[in-house]
């Protein structure tokens, strides 16, 4: 359905080195930069960071969340120490379990440096 999701950033820098340490903990290689963005290319889709090609600072949406899909519980807890140890904050609840609608997910949520809302989801069996 997608064929890539890119966000705002107004540190490339500094963007680069917290998602190459968030998505490494998924085995997503380093960036590519190209200008001002940089793009994670896995087989699956394309996820990318850009500063705002009008000038304008990046903010974030307000009620919008990206997701990473993670193979085990394991690798969301890594996927979210890695983001606190780079400049993330943790938000919503700790780290864990939850049912729903959607059955029994394990789900982690930070706020990047620029304030975007990510997740990692492992769907439980």
């Amino acid at each position: 359905m997608f064929s890539h999701i890119m966000i705002g950033a107004n540190d490339l820098d500094k963007a680069k080195s917290f998602y190459d340490a968030v998505l490494g903990t998924m085995g997503v290689p380093a960036a590519m930069v190209d200008g001002h963005r940089i793009f994670y290319m896995t087989p699956t889709g394309v996820f990318s960071v850009s500063k705002p090609i009008n000038g304008e600072p990046a903010s974030f949406a307000n009620g919008g969340t990206v997701g990473f899909a993670c193979s085990s519980p394991e690798q969301a807890d890594a996927w979210h120490a890695a983001g606190v140890a780079n400049g993330g904050t943790t938000c919503e609840d700790p780290p864990g379990v939850r049912e729903g609608g959607m059955g029994k997910l394990y789900l982690a949520y930070l706020r990047d440096p620029d304030g975007n809302k990510i997740c990692a989801l492992h769907r439980m069996g």
